[in-house]
């Protein structure tokens, strides 16, 4: 029976080969998690402060009536451009034009009586040199002479009050700028002085931006805490609309006031921008970023890739050289953008994780992958 020993040979193998089949198949250690890294660098970081404010014209004027009359015309077309001493409205100047009549007519009244007044005084000055007359009546002759000489310059200053009343029945912008719409119409009684104003005229180009700042920065700034931290960092200021959107222009600061809120503790700033394209108008509130230090070879690390450890301290996932994950304790200044800026616990070339960070540990090994770069904005 040749056959048999072979068939048990067989089933021996096979047997062998079943029991060999989970060892072969154990399996060993885990293939390393794939995580999305950044790798940082470290750079100079103007640090700024961020202070609500609102928008100022330059300039103001509010258009109001130097003499009574009734508004004949209207000469401007509302929100147009204007230059000092354009024309806006023509006031009925019937009344003021009899005036400066009557004022030249009295002028000349008051010059013939001067004129008479002197010939007498020269002619009884020559009688008295021939002891013709007396000295009282020359005395008299000069006194009347005068009063004739103080005459003339009254009348010559009424013509003038009259003609300067008379111009102004035409009203005229006190400043170049932007004018509003007009708060009175033709035919409407206006008064010399009103409370109501005619229109209001605004310098728009540049604008200036009040801000509040608290009195203790305020203090740094005059003691030069501020000027020796920012070095020779640019000192301009950048502006965020109401939108969220940034401003085109810088700005300057341009003053302080000096006075502190007593119950707020804060200053009022003024900042310069230009406002070339208007888009800046009054009472606008805006945002504003000023300068107010330098923080040389900063990290700015994601804020994805930053959590919070038990205690409450800051923490990031590095990958090693070694491709080892590592905790890191942070020290963390202030957020900037959609970064974190790091002061302690991160340097420049470590590569922190930003994706996988719930697949990982610290001990862990990883394949990390580089994050892309972000598309640039069109």
């Amino acid at each position: 029976m040749p056959r048999l020993p072979r068939v048990f040979a067989a089933i021996l193998m096979l047997t062998l080969a079943a029991a060999a089949a989970p060892a072969q198949q154990a399996p060993g250690q885990r293939p390393p998690t794939p995580v999305t890294v950044v790798t940082l660098s470290a750079q100079d970081l103007t640090l700024t402060t961020r202070l609500p404010g609102r928008v100022v014209a330059s300039a103001t004027a509010e258009v109001r009536p130097q003499v009574a009359g009734i508004i004949t015309e209207r000469l401007f077309d509302e929100g147009a451009e204007v230059v000092e001493g354009e024309a806006l409205y023509r006031i009925d100047s019937a009344s003021y034009e009899a005036r400066v009549a009557a004022a030249l007519a009295a002028l000349a009244q008051a010059e013939a009586t001067r004129n008479a007044a002197r010939r007498e005084a020269d002619r009884l000055s020559e009688l008295l040199q021939r002891n013709v007359s007396s000295q009282q009546a020359v005395d008299d002759a000069l006194a009347a002479r005068d009063a004739a000489e103080a005459g003339l310059h009254v009348a010559e200053a009424q013509l003038v009050a009259a003609e300067i009343d008379l111009d102004r029945t035409t009203v005229t912008a006190p400043l170049s700028g932007t004018v509003g719409r007009s708060l009175t119409t033709r035919g409407a009684l206006v008064t010399a002085g009103q409370a109501q104003p005619l229109a209001v005229i605004r310098t728009l180009d540049p604008v200036l931006v009040d801000v509040t700042m608290s009195a203790a920065e305020l203090v740094a700034w005059r003691r030069g805490h501020m000027e020796e931290a920012l070095g020779a960092a640019d000192r301009t200021v950048s502006m965020t609309l109401a939108d969220g959107g940034g401003y085109d222009h810088t700005g300057t600061l341009r003053a302080a006031e000096p006075y502190v809120d007593e119950r707020t503790g804060v200053v009022v700033l003024r900042m310069e921008f230009p406002n070339p394209d208007k888009m800046l108008l009054p009472g606008m509130y805006v945002q504003v970023e000023m300068p107010q230090g330098v923080i040389e070879n900063a990290i700015l690390a994601p804020q994805s890739a930053i959590g919070r450890d038990r205690r409450g301290r800051p923490t990031a996932m590095v990958v090693t050289p070694e491709n080892v994950v590592e905790e890191r304790v942070l020290t963390v200044l202030r957020d900037r953008g959609t970064d974190w800026i790091v002061t302690e616990g991160l340097a420049e070339g470590d590569r922190i994780i930003v994706a996988g960070l719930q697949k990982v540990a610290p001990g862990a090994v990883v394949a990390p992958e580089e994050r892309a770069a972000p598309a640039p904005a069109n």
